[in-house]
């Protein structure tokens, strides 16, 4: 990994990316007030124990540091048993493997009008000229809003994501308190404009996601405005983002092993296992947030109860003790059970559609760019964001 971090100059606080780790699988920040799990048995635990590590973390938040007249219902991700198991159950079917196999086409025809654009203007930025746009035109046309309305979509997911402060419950500064109302501005704008698009469809219904949230019922009532939308951002947010990430990340892996690049260009059969090993060493999501429900002895420590924990899976990925040669990018690992995706009831609803956008996009990538090589001239640069693992800007020559 050393010479990764060192060819694309990785931000230190992506620290996963920066060696091995040689501390506990799970040890207690102080500075934070949050427990940090970064072994992969551990991890492992974690998601498959739902009762005691609850997806429900704002519960454990400080007051001061909970957003205002912000309300939770439909955030799928935030939600336990049997909620989370009735919503889920809504879209499920949008995601099935026929259902993104359909897909295909579209995704073949959107990844080379995209890349067509991108030639006529003489250069490929790949963040800008496909890998943000094509997830994000398949998920606003499965939700049902207007694609064209991508660049308001980016503006959003910048202001949520692109941020580099840490993690923290310790005592709220007012920095701290500044930076929550911050990131709420965004979350109302994308709240009002799906609530529009949600009023709308009550009064016409179309063939689409948004119509579907908008007419179904849980337990015999209609799911409430506020839910419908909640959930409606969590589809348009994480339905393209992780496929984004993903895409970039995986071009950098072959951009660093020209070796694995050609292998892949003469074999794309092979392109899934890229995938995956791209997933398992540059882990998109790095982190996510669980809260205990009771006192918990994990990794050879009790954590109490109520207590805030951080999954590194992004660290968990490259532990030694489930992977030969964690550091090692290495596309014929067999088996390659990584957590990228999560594991448990919270596993990733859209992985299917995001691992057949990249599949198809790389394959096409692969028939017209040979070699895929990143600008010397023009570097690469990451996102801020601790908890997250891609790139906001990647050109390519």
């Amino acid at each position: 990994m050393t010479d990764i971090v060192e060819r694309y100059n990785i931000p230190e606080q992506l620290f996963w990316l920066h060696g091995p780790r040689s501390g506990p699988p799970v040890e207690y920040d102080a500075a934070a007030g949050m427990w940090n799990v970064y072994g992969y048995p551990e991890l492992h635990e974690v998601l498959s124990d739902p009762a005691t590590f609850s997806s429900d973390t704002m519960r454990v938040v400080p007051e001061a540091l909970r957003p205002k007249d912000f309300s939770m219902k439909g955030f799928i991700t935030q939600i336990d048993p049997p909620e989370h198991g009735k919503l889920r159950k809504l879209v499920s079917s949008a995601f099935t493997r026929k259902v993104v196999a359909d897909l295909e086409p579209r995704i073949a025809a959107l990844t080379h009008e995209l890349l067509d654009a991108a030639q006529e203007r003489g250069r490929l930025e790949l963040v800008t000229d496909l890998a943000y746009p094509l997830p994000v035109i398949v998920i606003a046309e499965l939700l049902g809003v207007p694609s064209s309305d991508r660049a308001l979509f980016k503006q959003w997911a910048d202001a949520l994501f692109q941020r580099d402060a840490k993690v923290s419950l310790a005592e709220p500064t007012e920095e701290q308190r500044a930076s929550v109302e911050t990131s709420l501005k965004p979350w109302r704008e994308m709240s009002d404009y799906l609530a529009g698009h949600a009023a709308e469809r009550r009064k016409q219904p179309r063939a689409d996601l948004l119509t579907r949230l908008v007419e179904a019922e849980v337990d015999g009532e209609r799911l409430p405005d506020d839910e419908v939308v909640n959930f409606a951002i969590i589809l348009l947010l994480a339905g393209h983002i992780t496929t984004t990430m993903l895409l970039g990340n995986t071009v950098l892996c072959l951009d660093a092993h020209p070796e694995q690049q050609e292998k892949v260009r003469a074999d794309r059969a092979s392109i899934p296992d890229v995938i995956e090993e791209s997933l398992r060493l540059f882990t998109p999501f790095a982190a996510l947030g669980r809260s205990t429900t009771r006192e918990v002895e994990l990794g050879g420590v009790t954590i109490p109860a109520d207590q805030m924990v951080m999954t590194w899976a992004a660290v968990a990925n490259r532990d030694p003790r489930q992977f030969t040669d964690p550091d090692v990018f290495n596309p014929d690992r067999d088996p390659n059970p990584h957590l990228a995706f999560g594991r448990g009831i919270h596993f990733c609803l859209g992985a299917p559609l995001a691992r057949l956008e990249g599949r198809v996009a790389l394959d096409i990538l692969l028939d017209r760019l040979n070699p895929l090589r990143t600008d010397p001239d023009d570097p690469v640069e990451f996102m801020p964001t601790p908890t997250m693992t891609g790139v906001r800007r990647l050109p390519l020559i």
